[in-house]
């Protein structure tokens, strides 16, 4: 898993003005909640989490945020990148009922997720959470298989007029026969763990990485966790154990940020 692989770009999707979805051939077994090491040729590497889980194919959906993003959202069809992986640890997709919250770009990790819960007969909501109507995607491709989903906005533009962890309490008053699984900024789950952390829950941490195969330390969390090998997923009992989650995070250079 850890050999580099060249693939062409068998096709590109726009999601919307600064957001793409990148699919290429994939023969190894993957779950949701897993990532590739994305090599940006004479670029960069970086992580990303699988987006679209097909049959021998998988993609990868990111925002053009900087300069390895950027250089990656100008490729064509046709052109090749590198993988690594699949790494990590993905979702437990079981249960009744599932609530799954994506903030920001979050959704895209949790779309195959959300599939496979409904591939398993589970009951599922979504909440998608963003800072305006125009960032919002993956709505209409979620639609066909979920039969409630749940818009909230910063700005009011769509939905609900403020960020997807207070519209959990909105929805949710008096409910708690469900767990949750979330993704996106990370004092968007703290928050949410907070409130609901006593019920199965699992969040998708973000750090830095280097090696993605625990070795370099530079994702470390909580007492030693790596977020490449133990993570990216986290359940309720492990994320008890990380006091710098919602708190901060290390640069590229090892030095703390707080959120």
């Amino acid at each position: 898993m850890n050999s580099l692989k060249i693939k062409e770009i068998l096709d590109i999707q726009k999601e919307n003005n600064n957001i793409k979805s990148i699919f290429f051939e994939n023969k190894d077994k993957i779950n949701p909640g897993q990532f590739f090491m994305i090599w940006i040729p004479s670029i960069d590497e970086i992580p990303m989490s699988v987006s679209y889980i097909k049959k021998n194919v998988n993609a990868i959906t990111f925002r053009n945020v900087g300069y390895a993003t950027n250089k990656l959202f100008n490729f064509k069809i046709g052109d090749k990148i590198g993988i690594r992986g699949p790494f990590g640890k993905g979702f437990n997709i079981n249960g009744k009922r599932i609530i799954f919250i994506g903030g920001g770009t979050g959704i895209a990790t949790l779309a195959p997720a959300i599939e496979k819960a409904y591939e398993n007969n589970i009951k599922s909501e979504v909440i998608i959470g963003v800072k305006n109507k125009h960032e919002i995607f993956f709505e209409n491709r979620l639609k066909k298989i979920v039969k409630k989903i749940y818009i909230s906005t910063n700005d009011g533009s769509r939905g609900y007029h403020g960020n997807a962890s207070e519209l959990v309490k909105e929805i949710f008053t008096e409910e708690n026969d469900f767990s949750i699984i979330t993704c996106g900024p990370e004092m968007m789950m703290k928050k949410l763990y907070e409130l609901y952390g006593s019920q199965p829950f699992q969040a998708s941490l973000e750090r830095y990485m280097k090696c993605a195969v625990g070795i370099c330390g530079q994702c470390c969390v909580g007492n030693g966790l790596r977020v490449c090998l133990e993570g990216p997923v986290f359940d309720s009992k492990m994320l008890k154990e990380i006091n710098d989650f919602g708190k901060y995070k290390r640069n590229v250079s090892g030095n703390i940020e707080y959120f």
